[in-house]
């Protein structure tokens, strides 16, 4: 046998059969309740599995020699600094504490080091600070040791993509001037942002997301001046979690190939760096959970998986569910040198959480070198929106709600049920819109278009005769310059006080009176004939309707439509209708139209599936206001049942699969709101990849049906918003625009 064998097999036993004086130890140790077993192995992930089963017998043979701490407020060697009268010699520094040290009110800690840094707000950015145009690639560096900017500049100068740099540096009087000087000398396009010295590298890193600055490049690579001073191997550490994201820039090139190519993958970091297991909760559990709730996801404690290290290469979805919580200065922690309780540390474990809830994996280094390139998703061959035309004011509105109302005033003033819940739900890029402005759609179709929407199907009201809400599709027609791909939905509901079209004062109501059919047929001649009005096939304009069911003879209605249309020159349209959850009074067959529309969430919420409401109580966990009479259901669950055999055996043949970013009409209907829990991009984008592969192939054309562009107070809305900026377009244009060629 050679030594290191013997030497190896000498220390196992040892640990398993410590002498007497380590037993003694040991029980005092253990008496004393101040060993943290969670915190001495989530701080030294390295240690052999024998010595984590045994961490206490660790510590006292190996971890205290080495400086490792046996809780967050206790380091020895900072124990025999501040107490000089102690022999290093003959002294074992946690034993004197315990035995002696605690009662005599000993300092366990190095005085807290000055370093004069300014204190300084969180920055603000601007689009014009930003790089324009934007790499592909983007590597954001936090400095908090200013001295280590040399080894950073070497490391990024090495790798062979184009990248966009950006540094945080937290503002010391006497040194912040010169290290923007050499950040810049080193890479003078850099954007450098003085930050606080708050939140360690998390909010310097969140306060970049929450700007927008990194939603446009493919993925993200996030370092840091990590020195883990309550690690005695810190810096072999911190080059380690480095050189497996940044060493050998062709294994990185090759890797970064694959972590793209790869959808379902979410981080990329070093080697043993993906931790698993509850054993690294630490004290971040509650925190964690919180931080969760804030995009509507659930932290299962028993599930923990998580990128350590905080230095790794993340997928743009991560960065828009990380601004979906909104964090802000106040939600992070002054800085007192913790090693865990933060809000910091809970953000670390939350992304694996998020990862989670996108349905997405954590890769270390080497498995990028093994894994095979993924088969490539299928993609729609037509993507529709639905499109709400209501923001603008009408005379009716005006009488029924009050002056100048539109969907906006709505809008405005849903507010939160439980703490967390998203609302107000409010846009962002395009604002608070007026849709007599016929510039607006066109900025709404132009970014519709570069995320992979090709038309917007546009509700229609007509009432025998009588229109409402056509200023902005009229006005259109009179622009024939601006291009915004559309066809028409007919909402034939009644209108009523309630907004659902099925109870309440009825406002509007439809009569269908006798040849309603072709009058409506012939109001809509004008709008086949405008160039921009969709025929998918090429020849035939395209016609759907919301409510079939509702029509007093839908067959006889039908063909008064299609004969007048053959009159009129229109020749064959190709009609199709809505599957809606309820069941009319006039039941339709299936093949009456060409073909169905799945919207969700019409016909996919059971009753088992609720939340909160119906026969189900309260399965939340968290309990809602008293005066709460309206149903919560998983959004998740629901999107899982869109690919259900049993749910699918009931649809229509030539049905269009559908898909919505979320659903919650509280902005409508406060405390009786019917909301989809867990709706966010991440959850959309599990959802969007399930359909392509799922559906997709048995879609009436591969067509794709999205609900919708901008239900707004109903939270069903793909434009950018408040919250997540434009990652649901975003999203969509990863599986339904071309690939980008690397």
């Amino acid at each position: 046998m050679d030594d290191r064998f013997l030497s190896r097999l000498r220390a196992a036993a040892r640990m398993l059969v410590p002498g007497a004086d380590d037993r003694a130890y040991l029980r005092a140790v253990r008496g004393s309740n101040l060993f943290d077993r969670q915190f001495y192995r989530s701080t030294n992930p390295r240690m052999h599995w024998l010595s984590s089963l045994f961490p206490e017998r660790h510590y006292i043979l190996r971890g205290e020699a080495m400086g490792l701490r046996p809780n967050p407020e206790f380091s020895p060697a900072a124990y025999l600094r501040g107490n000089p009268d102690l022999d290093p010699r003959a002294v074992r520094p946690f034993r004197h504490y315990v035995t002696h040290g605690l009662a005599e009110g000993r300092q366990t800690l190095d005085p807290v080091v000055d370093r004069n840094h300014i204190p300084l707000p969180a920055p603000r950015l601007r689009p014009i600070d930003l790089p324009q145009p934007p790499a592909r690639f983007a590597v954001v560096v936090h400095l908090y040791y200013h001295e280590m900017w040399p080894e950073f500049a070497e490391i990024l100068r090495r790798q062979t993509f184009d990248f966009d740099l950006f540094v945080t540096v937290v503002r010391f009087a006497e040194e912040t001037d010169d290290v923007q000087a050499a950040i810049r000398a080193d890479f003078p396009a850099a954007v450098v942002i003085d930050v606080p010295n708050q939140g360690r590298d998390i909010l310097p890193f969140v306060t970049l997301v929450n700007a927008g600055a990194l939603a446009p490049y493919a993925t993200v690579c996030k370092l840091h001046t990590k020195r883990s001073p309550h690690r005695q191997d810190g810096d072999i550490w911190r080059r380690h979690l480095i050189d497996g994201i940044l060493g050998d820039p062709d294994r990185v090139r090759h890797r970064l190939d694959r972590f793209l190519a790869d959808g379902d993958a979410a981080f990329w970091v070093a080697d043993g760096q993906h931790y698993k297991g509850t054993e690294w909760w630490g004290s971040n559990a509650a925190r964690t959970e919180n931080l969760m709730r804030r995009i509507e996801c659930e932290a299962d404690p028993s599930a923990l998986s998580f990128p350590a290290g905080s230095i790794y290469w993340v997928k743009p979805v991560i960065l828009d569910m990380v601004r979906g919580m909104a964090l802000t200065p106040g939600d992070f922690d002054p800085e007192d040198s913790q090693v865990d309780g933060t809000t910091a540390h809970a953000m670390e474990r939350a992304l694996g959480y998020i990862s989670r809830a996108c349905g997405m994996t954590i890769l270390q280094a080497s498995d990028l070198d093994r894994i095979r390139p993924p088969h490539a998703l299928p993609r729609p061959r037509l993507v529709t929106a639905f499109y709400l035309p209501q923001f603008h004011p009408v005379p009716q509105n005006d009488v029924w709600w009050g002056p100048g109302f539109t969907e906006w005033h709505n809008v405005t003033r849903a507010r939160a049920i439980w703490p967390g819940h998203g609302q107000p739900a409010l846009p962002s890029d395009l604002g608070f819109y007026d849709l007599r402005l016929t510039d607006t759609m066109a900025a709404q179709a132009k970014l519709a278009r570069a995320h992979g929407i090709d038309a917007f199907c546009v509700y229609h009201y007509w009432f025998d005769g009588a229109r409402i809400l056509e200023a902005p599709i009229d006005n259109l027609l009179a622009r024939p310059e601006v291009d915004f791909p559309f066809y028409l939905c007919w909402a034939n509901e009644s209108w009523r006080r309630n907004w659902d079209g099925l109870s309440g004062d009825v406002l509007m109501p439809q009569s269908y009176a006798p040849g309603f059919g072709a009058a409506l047929a012939e109001s809509l001649v004008p709008y086949f004939a405008d160039p921009r009005y969709l025929r998918p096939d090429g020849t035939r304009p395209r016609f759907v309707i919301y409510r079939p069911e509702d029509m007093t003879d839908p067959a006889g209605a039908v063909a008064q439509m299609r004969q007048t249309w053959r009159d009129r020159g229109v020749g064959e349209v190709e009609l199709g209708a809505v599957r809606f959850h309820i069941e009319g009074e006039h039941p339709v067959a299936a093949d009456l139209f060409d073909f169905w529309v799945e919207m969700p969430p019409h016909g996919l919420v059971r009753d088992g599936q609720f939340l909160w409401g119906g026969r189900d109580g309260n399965r939340l966990p968290f309990d809602l206001p008293g005066n709460f009479d309206g149903l919560v259901y998983d959004y998740t669950t629901l999107s899982t049942r869109s690919t259900d055999a049993e749910y699918l055996a009931h649809l229509p043949a030539r049905i269009i699969a559908g898909i919505m970013p979320g659903w919650d009409n509280t902005a409508r209907r406060g405390p009786s709101a019917h909301i989809a829990y867990g709706a966010n991009p991440g959850a959309f984008r599990r959802w969007l990849r399930d359909l392509c592969v799922e559906r997709l192939p048995e879609s009436y054309r591969g067509e794709l049906f999205v609900n919708a562009w901008n239900e707004w107070a109903e939270k069903a809305v793909m434009e950018p918003s408040e919250q997540y900026g434009d990652a649901y377009l975003r999203v969509l244009a990863e599986v339904c625009t071309p690939a980008e060629d690397g």
